[in-house]
């Protein structure tokens, strides 16, 4: 079955970075995008980037441009979301998730996305 796993989560001080990975198994991992969503206690999880199955695209919500990078290493079944002047509103469970076939990268709706990671944790501390 279909597994991702993230993985790079913690507790970091506003202005710091972190670096999330995904690993995926069980799909053809270089034929899907892939994306990041996160979620805040009580607010509706929401997009956060995605990378197109090469790499050669990347989108990201305008809140997070400039800040956030998304890349991926196919080689490794491996998706990374580079987070750099992390602030406290930042704070959320971080998710990865592999796109459902037939969608476009700017389809940013988590209906968008088939297979999802099981989140990992990202506070920001003022």
């Amino acid at each position: 079955q279909v597994q991702l796993v993230e993985s790079g989560g913690g507790l970091v001080q506003a202005g710091g970075s972190l670096r999330l990975s995904c690993a995926a198994s069980g799909l053809t991992f270089s034929t899907y995008t892939m994306g990041w969503f996160r979620q805040a206690p009580g607010v509706e999880r929401e997009f956060v980037a995605a990378i197109n199955w090469n790499g050669g695209s990347t989108y990201y919500a305008d809140s997070m441009k400039g800040r956030f990078t998304v890349a991926r290493d196919n080689a490794k079944n491996t998706v990374y979301l580079q987070m750099s002047s992390l602030k406290p509103e930042d704070t959320a469970v971080y998710y990865c998730a592999a796109q459902a076939q037939g969608y476009q990268i700017r389809w940013t709706g988590v209906q968008a996305y088939a297979y999802w990671g099981q989140g990992t944790q990202v506070t920001v501390s003022s």
